[in-house]
């Protein structure tokens, strides 16, 4: 795709935790395995200091919406709960974001002034998040930095349910670092790249968090003919790429959409006239279960025409339909829509259809959606509104990742009105003795580390890389240097291990570079081989009260005798005698599998297959 000819345009929004204690109480940073206590609240907006309401915040509370919060004695404290005033900002996180803006070439402010961003989708007890702005005008490569600024995280989304909401508030208040960037970004892999540098630097002060959950990346796109959308939750680094790509092509969609609206002569009128049709008589006759169960439990079926809409709900890239559908529930609180699009489906055939239409008095052009309900004002509404957008091209707005990279609609974009003072926080004079501190002592910068370190440990760039963007350079280094020899075998435990780890839901940060070190001892010493490490270093996180070499032990990974391992390769070559007579050679990969099943860790897998073809040689030219 051409982006250049596209007019394709994008800013980041980096945010990335702060491993110090929370921003504005003495809790640690860390997620609670369980609440100790619980309580709900109810949020509503409130007015800027020049008495405007915020139109997401408008939104937000139509949702009509009760939240639960789960609190923790060990990671929550009044703070959180918003029944205590917030403490002093931690001078330790603030130096942190400070060194990263340093780093990105940054103007410091003079003063640090807190402020309140109106948030009430419950993700904050008080009802707004706690932000400052601590420099502007940096650069991150070839891109420029906006605003750098230090902000207390969110709450944890642990449930929803209906109107009812669970957070877990051991996240709230873990400092944020938030980097904006401006929308220079020309490519969606061009964003990728910077986002990855913006990790990097972070990673290299060594006092950020590492893994799932700990950097998000917001990412505003726009096209040329389209609009600015805002694209929250991005979780990791390398789906920036494929979040923004997929971003431009809906937005490519939706203007041809609006292109073949206009051929069709559709104007806002022809949509906001639209009357609902009672249509239950209709459905009753359907097969779909679905509907019957509906419409016996005394709920109704709607349809409203969507003139101009038939072909349109169901693209590739744009989902109209599903569209529709997320607004009704948002707005509606229904369960969605079905439109005529993806029928016949649903229990609902082709005679149906006809039927539906003629009630409606819909032509070959146009679409209808189905409503099933008690209470659908709300919902009908919604969707013809999204349906008159979809006149102008593209709206405006707020969207949340999908895991497929795809996005759905959250809420409005937000405006002005959602920032004031913060009054319970003294501002913070940063001091030029202060920035020359912080000069003294900037980390190595991430492109200098990575030409060093290239050089020094014989690894590819590529690997380096992601040891620098993964944040595990530190540790690497201080590995590296004391196993020479294992770098490789070091990098892969960081890159490779570690992720398998975490995919089983394992913490890894259990082990750390202490319980590495002892591992990696006995892997000198020929305890057990390197192919035993992702099983060994599993059992060490779930089994912390165990050494390593008891830990050897339990996954029968101690060494295996040479005698052994040959004996073995010889008994199953016998086993199979016909099989390796008919294969020859070709039965090198079927043995090694036997073997590696029982010998995985216990014995290096060079070896193994050194005497695997031994053994099976041998075999064949006594046989032959």
């Amino acid at each position: 795709m051409d982006y250049e000819k596209l007019g394709f345009r994008a800013g980041l929004e980096i945010h990335q935790q702060i491993d110090t204690k929370k921003l504005f109480c003495k809790c640690p940073s860390k997620l609670a395995d369980k609440g100790d206590y619980n309580f709900f609240r109810r949020l509503r907006p409130t007015q800027s200091e020049l008495g405007e309401i915020d139109r997401a915040a408008i939104a937000e509370m139509k949702k009509g919406r009760t939240f639960f919060y789960e609190a923790s004695n060990c990671s929550t404290c009044l703070v959180e709960a918003d029944e205590e005033p917030p403490h002093e900002m931690n001078r330790e996180a603030l130096d942190v974001a400070l060194t990263v803006a340093l780093m990105l070439n940054a103007d410091i402010v003079d003063e640090i002034h807190v402020m309140r961003k109106i948030v009430i989708d419950g993700s904050a007890t008080s009802g707004f998040q706690r932000t400052a702005l601590i420099a502007l005008n940096g650069k991150a490569k070839d891109v420029g930095i906006e605003t750098i600024a230090i902000e207390e995280d969110a709450a944890r989304k642990l449930e929803e349910d209906g109107k009812k909401v669970t957070y877990g508030l051991d996240r709230l208040g873990i400092p944020l670092i938030e980097v904006s960037t401006s929308a220079e970004i020309k490519s969606p892999k061009h964003a990728r790249e910077i986002a990855e540098y913006i990790g990097s630097l972070f990673q290299s002060t060594g006092k950020c968090k590492r893994g799932l959950g700990t950097i998000r990346q917001d990412i505003n796109v726009s096209i040329k003919g389209g609009a600015r959308v805002e694209i929250k939750g991005v979780q990791s680094l390398s789906a920036i790429e494929k979040v923004a790509e997929f971003e431009a092509l809906r937005q490519v969609d939706l203007l041809e959409i609006r292109k073949i609206l206009k051929e069709r002569g559709i104007e806002e009128k022809d949509i906001k006239e639209q009357v609902a049709v009672d249509i239950s008589d209709c459905l009753e006759k359907s097969d779909s279960r679905m509907m019957k169960k509906a419409l016996s439990k005394g709920e109704r079926a709607l349809a409203l025409k969507l003139p101009g809409f038939s072909g349109l709900l169901k693209r590739k890239y744009s989902r109209l339909g599903r569209e529709f559908a997320v607004h009704a529930r948002v707005r509606g609180g229904i369960g969605g829509i079905i439109h005529s699009d993806e029928l016949p489906g649903y229990g609902i055939d082709e005679k149906i259809v006809e039927r539906l239409k003629a009630r409606l008095g819909a032509n070959e052009k146009d679409a209808f959606a189905l409503f099933i309900g008690k209470k659908l004002e709300n919902a009908i509404n919604a969707v013809k509104e999204r349906a008159v957008e979809a006149l102008k091209g593209v709206p405006e707005e707020v969207r949340k990742v999908l895991p497929d990279h795809t996005t759905e609609y959250m809420r409005p974009l937000p405006g002005s009105a959602r920032m004031y003072p913060e009054t319970d926080v003294p501002p913070i004079r940063i001091k030029k003795k202060h920035i020359e501190r912080l000069l003294k002592e900037l980390p190595e910068m991430p492109e200098r580390r990575e030409e060093r370190m290239i050089k020094e440990y014989g690894l590819n760039r590529e690997l380096v890389r992601q040891l620098l963007n993964a944040g595990y350079a530190n540790d690497f280094e201080k590995l590296a240097r004391k196993f020479p020899g294992h770098e490789r075998t070091i990098a892969k435990i960081f890159l490779n291990v570690f992720p398998e780890i975490e995919k089983e839901g394992i913490d890894v940060s259990l082990i750390n570079t202490s319980l590495l070190e002892e591992v990696l001892v006995h892997l000198e010493k020929g305890s057990f081989a390197k192919e035993g490490l992702p099983e060994l270093l599993k059992y060490i996180a779930l089994h912390r009260e165990k050494s390593v070499d008891e830990a050897i032990d339990e996954c029968n990974l101690r060494l295996a005798k040479l005698d052994e391992l040959r004996e073995f390769v010889r008994k199953a070559i016998r086993e199979r005698r016909d099989f390796v007579k008919e294969k020859g050679m070709r039965a090198f990969a079927p043995l090694m599998g036997i073997v590696m099943d029982k010998y995985r860790g216990r014995m290096d897998g060079k070896v193994i297959s050194e005497i695997v073809k031994e053994e099976l040689n041998s075999f064949l030219e006594s046989n032959s």
